[in-house]
């Protein structure tokens, strides 16, 4: 008989509290080029609150939803040709399915964890990270520009602001005032979105904004842009409803896109374990308390990552 673990479903849709639940499920085994996964921690985000709640679809054929999209861990079994052995420490994304206590992925979306980076910020930085790694790698940024960012605090605000300082840039980016001492230790020149924006950033640039990186989506954020640079200029990875304005909306469906994402694992894992690259953890969730993780994230929740434990 099969060994049994757990895993966290939503048996329908709606309210986390009303949805959630952990069954009991057979623990995996690896196909071929698979390998599963002990889980020590798993990143939760905005896309599972939102495909619980069934903003994403509300087939009733899809239930029970299994969720997760990233996580950490150490290898339970492998296939002999995975190139993984039982034991080693690895980040799983994407992930389907990661809020569980074994997960099983191919190989393609297995990366090594480097021993110095912690097995809770591994689990919540590539969802965020591989995202921003797009935007500054699309914009081809260096040390002749000058780059606005929108959402600077946010989780993928954050790493494209390290990411960009590290190619050269200088980085001016928008935040509320409760977190410019935050944006400020990221090396970056913070500024308040809202009236004023434009005055305030071509107050703070050293020279003028050469670029922007939109992660807020919001027409203020798309309108100031335009005062700066042209519409090629501007990534947005939220701003959808202004493709009219010409701006470059990445999703991660492009050919170059996926090129820059599937680049990206080990150069950000690298930055985290040489601490170049950090993680806010927002707060920890053992699996039971699942419910109270997926409530927070959906309101009113401190800056960082929430992070689930089976």
């Amino acid at each position: 008989m099969a060994d049994m673990a757990q895993k966290i479903v939503a048996t329908g849709y709606g309210a986390p509290r009303e949805v959630l639940s952990i069954a009991d499920v057979e623990e995996p085994v690896p196909g071929p080029g698979q390998v599963v996964v002990e889980v020590r921690a798993a990143g939760l985000n905005p896309f599972d609150v939102k495909k619980v709640q069934g903003a994403m679809g509300s087939d009733p054929s899809a239930l029970p939803l299994a969720l997760g999209g990233e996580a950490a861990g150490v290898i339970r079994s492998a296939d002999d040709d995975s190139g993984f052995a039982p034991g080693d420490e690895v980040v799983v994304y994407p992930a389907s399915g990661a809020f569980a206590e074994f997960v099983s992925a191919d190989t393609k979306n297995v990366h090594t964890k480097p021993s110095g980076a912690p097995f809770d910020a591994a689990a919540g930085l590539l969802l965020a990270g591989v995202t921003a790694f797009d935007t500054v790698a699309t914009l081809g940024l260096g040390a002749d520009d000058t780059v606005l960012i929108h959402g600077g605090s946010g989780s993928v605000g954050s790493v494209a602001i390290v990411l960009a300082i590290s190619r050269g840039a200088r980085v001016i980016a928008t935040a509320s005032p409760g977190n410019h001492e935050h944006v400020r230790d990221l090396g970056a020149v913070p500024v308040a979105y809202g009236d004023g924006l434009v005055d305030a950033v071509r107050s703070a640039a050293p020279s003028p904004v050469t670029a922007v990186i939109d992660t807020a989506g919001s027409d203020e954020a798309i309108d100031a842009s335009l005062e700066f640079v042209e519409p090629a200029r501007i990534v947005s990875i939220a701003a959808f409803g202004r493709a009219d304005d010409g701006i470059v909306l990445l999703n991660g469906s492009s050919e170059q896109s996926k090129k820059n994402r599937s680049a990206a694992a080990e150069p950000l894992l690298t930055a985290l374990a040489d601490g170049e690259i950090s993680v806010d953890i927002a707060g920890s969730f053992a699996f039971a308390d699942a419910a109270d993780a997926f409530e927070a994230l959906d309101g009113n929740h401190p800056r960082g990552k929430f992070i689930l434990h089976p």
